[in-house]
């Protein structure tokens, strides 16, 4: 049988292990040498760097999931180890109160046969027996009855337990393998970095997107967001609730603040950590990751966006933002930038959805 001791929660900064390799992915260590193909051209080294962050992000949202789970099943363990401890606490009393109703049948005239069988440890065998002999009494059949029940209860809670430790191990597996492959890319990327010039490597960590934008204009990290002034620009920038406002105020306050892999606040933040912590400033929880923000509420169109809003971008809704109003969102880019304002279309819109 499996050791049901309570696992050893792990830090709260689990993920934040990443963090200094991913956090220095673009921080270009002045003593770091790396080659490109010379074959590549200076586009296609960045069209390189641009995908293997897009993939490192996607691998950082599945890394975020995998820490979530891992916490929730933790919790689960927890919990199931508790009920054990309090099934068996019972069981015991209950075989404490058998125990008490033999040493009486002792005192008074030697133990009951019956009894003798129900005391050792068999009480299903003890049940059947009794009963086809008619000699057991509506105490102890109701005594045994209670051990019976608890016994199978505590069975099938440890059943559960090994269930629930089988699921975390392999979680924390994943959880590791993700967290590699994401360094991986990382430490491909700024290998790729560190061949360009510094011009080509601030252009890049000004793109908001990766490499793919529609819009490439004002990537200014603390540019406010102005009134909008083109056709397709949104129709109102008013919150469509207080808890909005709140959520857009919180996430304003983060400007300036630096983006690190799987952080999630107060100094740092990655693209879900930072629309998750500003909604929870507003009173509001959501999912860990982009994904499972994309389903936090109520899809609306691009074209009825409020402040407030959770902006989701590219096919696998692998990037999060919150719309700050005026054509803007707020939003935590990737390595080696800070939490900026950047505009609405400056990546490939997947949905829009509002939270309240």
């Amino acid at each position: 049988m499996a050791s049901h001791r309570r696992p050893k929660k792990p830090s709260k900064t689990r993920v934040g292990v990443i963090t200094a390799a991913a956090a220095g992915v673009v921080a270009l260590s002045p003593g770091v040498s790396a080659h490109a193909d010379p074959a590549l051209s200076k586009d296609q080294v960045k069209a390189q760097i641009n995908e293997l962050t897009h993939q490192a992000e996607i691998a950082t949202e599945e890394l975020n999931g995998f820490q979530e789970k891992t916490e929730q099943l933790q919790g689960q363990v927890a919990q199931v180890q508790e009920r054990i401890a309090a099934e068996q606490s019972d069981l015991v009393a209950l075989q404490g109160t058998m125990g008490a109703i033999a040493s009486a049948q002792y005192r008074g005239a030697g133990i009951d046969p019956t009894l003798q069988l129900m005391l050792s440890g068999q009480p299903d065998e003890f049940l059947r027996q009794a009963a086809a002999l008619d000699q057991v009494s509506s105490q102890e059949a109701n005594a045994i009855q209670q051990i019976q029940s608890k016994k199978r209860t505590l069975d099938q809670e440890r059943t559960e337990a090994s269930h629930k430790l089988g699921e975390l191990e392999q979680t924390r597996k994943n959880l590791s393998s993700k967290k590699a492959e994401v360094e991986q890319k990382l430490q491909k990327a700024q290998q790729l970095l560190n061949t360009l010039t510094k011009a080509e490597r601030d252009a890049i960590l000004a793109d908001d997107g990766h490499g793919d934008s529609t819009d490439r204009a004002s990537r200014n990290d603390n540019r406010q967001p102005s009134t909008p002034t083109t056709p397709d620009a949104p129709k109102t920038d008013v919150p469509v609730s207080e808890r909005a406002a709140a959520a857009v105020a919180a996430a304003a306050a983060q400007i300036g603040k630096p983006y690190v892999y799987g952080a999630t606040g107060p100094s740092s933040f990655d693209c879900s950590g930072l629309t998750g912590w500003a909604w929870r400033q507003a009173g509001v929880s959501l999912p860990r990751t982009s994904q499972a923000q994309a389903g936090a509420g109520r899809a609306v169109s691009v074209d009825d966006i409020q402040p407030g809003d959770l902006v989701l971008y590219y096919s696998g809704y692998t990037h999060v933002a919150i719309y700050a109003g005026g054509g803007q969102i707020i939003h935590a880019p990737k390595p080696g930038t800070n939490v900026r304002y950047a505009p609405l279309k400056s990546m490939p819109i997947a949905k829009v959805v509002r939270v309240s």
